[in-house]
């Protein structure tokens, strides 16, 4: 378990979950993961998300999205912005994933939110990782 990167934790958990053809993954839930989680699947990049309470910290069910053939709708998922190094872009230097085929998912003042959100309202943030 990842302690220092919990963000790292929650995307190598979904990469895993997506090679070994899983419906769904669980990860302890935080406010951040939450947020990512829910971005995915406002994104349809995964079928949905639940929050259960356990109690404790709770956790975060993501179902898995395939397309069809057993295809996972996720091609790749990848950290950008790391605890030892943190990667921020301004409302004008967003990253594009895949020529816009895939999306960065940011945080920024106002949220969590895609790059394609922060050019819109025209601000910046951390780039968290990038989904294609």
């Amino acid at each position: 378990m990842s302690h220092t990167d919990p963000i790292a934790d929650l995307l190598t958990r979904v990469r895993n979950a997506l090679k070994a053809k899983h419906r769904r993954v669980d990860v302890p839930a935080s406010g951040i993961k939450k947020e990512i989680a829910r971005v995915l699947a406002r994104e349809q990049f995964v079928e949905g998300v639940k929050f259960i309470d356990d109690r404790k910290q709770g956790i975060i069910r993501i179902y898995l999205k395939y397309a069809p053939g057993d295809k996972p709708v996720i091609a790749g998922i990848k950290r950008v912005s790391t605890p030892g190094l943190r990667r921020y872009a301004g409302a004008d230097e967003m990253p594009r994933v895949l020529g816009g085929m895939g999306m960065s998912i940011v945080s920024t003042s106002q949220g969590i939110m895609t790059s394609q959100e922060c050019k819109k309202k025209g601000i910046g943030g951390e780039v968290l990782c990038n989904v294609w």
